[in-house]
């Protein structure tokens, strides 16, 4: 398949993307390395359940009223696990606790039809306060396919909206040739304490789209790109990407991270693809920002946490959790919350950890 293909590839082929390693294939280290995050995490569980919806990319924040506000996406159960490149919309939902019920709100943000930079679906939502405003980071695409992911910056003064939509993407992908020619997408932020604006992103490697070994195609990686203000510019770090894996072999790449600054160290959380296994999370640290340490386990497959009945056959990414985000309470990491398959109505839902 050449590059030409994929682009212009159709939603089946896009799915291609979210198929599993094969069990065989899984690549698990002669002497796995449990993080200190990982054992201090305490499995509270499931929430945002809906039955006629899946939810991901749940991404939570206490706000003034002393509640906690989750930002979500979500599409209809009709549409399948895939109904997420197509068919998204960005939610809010709100609790008492950080362990819940939570009770969702409205849609903030929905695709907007034909002529928009996000006209297909609204995902990867990832709010933050910065500068004494709320700030949603989000991904959208054109035409309900992979080539279009851009990301972009929804701004508010409450957490209740209304939302100010921004009119062109954030970030867009690099020239041609570029390792991150395709898409940006997977947000995640952090203001340096130099009071510079950072944004991590993810892109994806097409130039080895067949591999041998996995059914997984292309290699995602991470670049950084930084700027003055909130709302940009924002301009590509020179050594990008700063999260490689593909020279460890074996195709083995991360995305879905998080990236926080705590106790002069930036930390990072990733779902793993392929470097434990695709059960797992990964948890990295780093002096700069920039330069990051091996991977540990930041996460394990769910079954190490709670006990579930057998996976339906519809849901190839049952027993694992995705899209690690944080939820912060006086300046420190107090719940991970997650997504993952499942739950009573076999769909996807958010699934919370207590940080003890």
């Amino acid at each position: 398949m050449n590059r030409r293909q994929f682009i212009i590839g159709n939603s089946l082929a896009v799915m291609a993307l979210c198929l599993p390693f094969s069990a065989k294939a899984i690549n698990v280290l002669d002497d796995p390395k449990l993080s200190d995050f990982e054992k201090r995490l305490r499995p509270v569980g499931r929430a945002l359940e809906f039955e006629d919806y899946y939810v991901w990319c749940n991404s939570p924040i206490e706000g003034p009223d002393g509640k906690i506000h989750v930002f979500f996406s979500r599409w209809p159960k009709a549409k399948g696990m895939s109904g997420w490149i197509n068919s998204s919309e960005i939610a809010h939902a709100v609790a008492n606790s950080p362990e819940g019920p939570y009770e969702y709100v409205s849609t903030i943000l929905a695709p907007r039809g034909a002529g928009f930079w996000d006209a297909t679906t609204c995902h990867n939502p990832s709010i933050h306060f910065v500068d004494g405003k709320y700030a949603l980071f989000f991904m959208g695409n054109a035409n309900g396919k992979m080539n279009t992911k851009r990301i972009g910056l929804a701004t508010s003064d409450s957490l209740y909206g209304p939302w100010k939509r921004p009119d062109e993407p954030l970030l867009l992908p690099g020239k041609e040739g570029a390792w991150d020619d395709l898409l940006t997408t997977n947000p995640s932020f952090l203001k340096h304490p130099n009071g510079e604006y950072w944004l991590y992103y993810k892109s994806l490697d097409t130039e080895n789209y067949e591999h041998p070994k996995f059914p997984v195609k292309g290699n995602r990686k991470y670049g950084l790109a930084i700027a003055k203000s909130l709302q940009g510019p924002y301009i590509k770090y020179e050594d990008n990407p700063v999260i490689d894996f593909s020279k460890l072999g074996d195709n083995k790449q991360c995305e879905d991270a998080f990236v926080w600054y705590e106790n002069k160290k930036f930390k990072m959380l990733a779902r793993d693809m392929g470097v434990f296994g695709i059960d797992y999370g990964l948890y990295m640290d780093s002096d700069d920002g920039k330069h990051w340490s091996d991977p540990q386990i930041a996460y394990q497959p769910l079954n190490k946490y709670i006990n579930q009945p057998e996976a339906p056959k519809h849901l190839n990414r049952y027993g694992r959790v995705e899209r690690p985000q944080l939820l912060f309470q006086n300046g420190k990491p107090t719940y991970l919350f997650t997504a993952s398959q499942g739950g009573k109505y076999e769909t996807a839902s958010a699934f919370i950890f207590k940080i003890v």
